[in-house]
């Protein structure tokens, strides 16, 4: 009796994993498709008008190493391959009406900014051929079709 209670409950507790697991996946899988654009903005009083920043960014960063030894020919080995691509649609607006004491000034920052990097290292030594062995590639690109506006009264 107790052994079949025993591979009801390890059933039961691979279910459960299994489907927390399932979850978790599925989460990864779906947040960059349904991720939003995200604005930061602030504001501050101070004697004399409004103060606002506001900023979208975006960076990347890559870092590959490859060595490889060989004691004869050495065919498509020890390549980097790196691509990186940044796209923003997303639009950065910030709008300012002064004060109604009379004192008057508004101050507004904007950005929208892009970074990428990428470091690759490769080596080979070989002992016969090295016939597309020992490449660096790397292909990026960065689009931003999103729009920074401000208005200030």
């Amino acid at each position: 009796m107790n052994k079949t209670k025993d591979i009801h409950n390890k059933s039961k507790n691979k279910f459960i994993i299994a489907s927390i697991a399932i979850v978790v996946a599925l989460t990864l899988i779906a947040s960059p498709l349904v991720a939003m654009d995200d604005a930061f903005a602030t504001k501050k009083k101070y004697k004399g008008g409004n103060v606002a920043e506001q900023s979208i960014s975006q960076s990347q960063a890559s870092v590959q190493n490859a060595l490889c030894a060989s004691g004869g020919t050495t065919f498509l080995s020890c390549n980097n391959v790196i691509f990186q691509n940044q796209k923003n649609t997303g639009n950065n607006a910030l709008a300012q009406d002064d004060d109604d004491d009379g004192n008057g000034g508004n101050s507004a920052e904007q950005s929208i900014s892009q970074s990428q990097s990428s470091k690759q290292n490769s080596q080979v030594v070989s002992g016969g051929d090295t016939i597309g062995s020992g490449n660096n590639i790397n292909v990026q690109s960065q689009t931003n079709s999103g729009s920074n506006a401000a208005a200030q009264s």
